[in-house]
Parts: structure tokens; C-alpha cells; sequence
């Protein structure tokens, strides 16, 4: 199957089935983001949305944040991964939001990417969920779900790598949402060690499927109008 049908497959179904998909960090402005998804890495939506209610009452602003100390960051932290460095990226965070932008978080994914604690995934992820923009952010589910569906070839080894290879099939305007969907599909069905293919939608399209069920049973085109 050619990767640009396993593109409209995956791209048809999703637009079909789930065409508004939202992150499920919980959140209410663009430095509540920011903060949860420095928080959110390699450690799950769940236990951060449990983090921030605390913490956010204690650092209401990026003012707040900024104005402590990674010591009285941390005991609000500290049941998340890795909490003495992400304290420590969250209070230069602060004091960066504070002293550069004006405690506003950038829409410029080269000015993120300046801020503590906040990588190219980071920067991808705020300018696509608050701004709207056309950006690929690749995590470990996207990673993976995306090799799997043999959406893109088995040399894109990096993030970056994958980023390029999705975004030059999906359409500018599907970039942010088909971000959330791969997400949310690797999180559902598509996990690490125990992908449920038996009830994945996307199986008669799958790569992965066709190598481990065979090609007879993985391809079933989608009908076109």
C-alpha cells in the first residue's frame, strides 16, 4: 500500500470519526499550558492534571513562578517525573516569561524554544493547541504510532525526522488536530506493548497489521464518493 493511501486512510477516518480532538492536559490560558506540558514530560496527562490545581494556586502567574525558588517549586512537583529538574526549568521559566515577554508565553517557536525546560516537542505543542498553528509535535506515541501505520519510512529515525516526513503529507490545516489524534491513538489502542489491533480502525491501512496478520486481511480501501 502506498504511504500516501495510508495517509487518507488514517486522515479519512479520523476527519469522519473525531474531527474536533483536544489535548487532555487541563488547562485555562497559554502559561497554565506551558507549565503542564513542561510537567507532562515522560510522565502521563493524568498526574499532571492532579499537579496543577496545587501548584497553580500557590504560582497563579508567570510572576509567581518566576519570583520562586526551585526548592519551594518542587514539594508541588514531586510526585511527577524527574521533579528536581523540572523544578528548576519551571522557575527559570517563570523568571523568563516575566523578564522577556512580559509574562506572556510566544507564539514563536524559535522564541520557546529559549525558554527553560521547553523543547522542540514543547514549543510544537503550545504554538499548535494556543495558536493554531501547522506544527508537528513528536512524542514517544506519535513516534511510534507512525512507524507503525508506515506513515513514515523506517530511516526517520529522529523526532525531527518523523516531524518532516508527516507534515509534508498531512495538509496545513489538519497539522495540529492529526498531532492529537496520533496521540490519542497510541495512548488508546495503538500502546507500546500491547497494540489492540483487533479492534484498531485504522488496522486495513496498518503496516504493522498487514506484517503481523497478513496482507489479505489489512487492505480494505475506504469507498470513495
Amino acid at each position: 500500500m502506498r504511504r500516501a493511501d495510508r495517509f487518507r486512510y488514517f486522515l479519512d477516518y479520523f476527519t469522519t470519526n473525531f474531527p474536533e480532538p483536544k489535548t487532555e492536559l487541563t488547562y485555562g490560558n497559554p502559561y497554565e499550558l506551558i507549565v503542564a506540558v513542561v510537567l507532562s514530560a515522560q510522565c502521563t496527562d493524568k498526574r499532571v492534571n492532579q499537579v496543577m490545581p496545587p501548584l497553580l494556586t500557590q504560582f497563579p502567574t508567570a510572576a509567581h513562578l518566576g519570583a520562586a525558588t526551585a526548592d519551594e517549586i518542587f514539594p508541588f512537583i514531586r510526585s511527577v517525573s524527574y521533579p528536581n529538574n523540572k523544578a528548576k526549568h519551571l522557575a527559570g521559566l517563570g523568571r523568563m516569561l516575566t523578564e522577556e515577554f512580559a509574562g506572556e508565553v510566544p507564539s514563536q517557536i524559535e522564541q520557546l524554544q529559549r525558554l527553560p525546560g521547553v523543547g522542540r516537542k514543547t514549543a510544537n505543542v503550545v504554538a499548535s493547541v494556543i495558536y493554531n498553528q501547522p506544527a508537528m509535535a513528536v512524542d514517544t506515541h506519535v513516534f511510534r504510532v507512525s512507524h507503525r501505520l508506515g506513515l513514515v519510512p523506517k530511516t526517520a529515525t529522529t523526532p525531527l525526522a518523523v516531524e518532516k516526513a508527516l507534515v509534508r503529507y498531512i495538509p496545513e490545516e489538519l497539522i495540529a488536530k492529526a498531532h492529537h489524534w496520533l496521540i490519542l491513538h497510541g495512548r488508546y489502542i495503538c500502546m507500546a506493548r500491547t497494540p489492540k489491533c483487533s479492534i484498531c480502525p485504522l488496522a486495513p491501512s496498518c503496516n504493522y497489521f498487514e506484517k503481523h496478520f497478513g496482507k489479505e486481511q489489512a487492505y480494505e480501501p475506504l469507498p470513495t464518493e
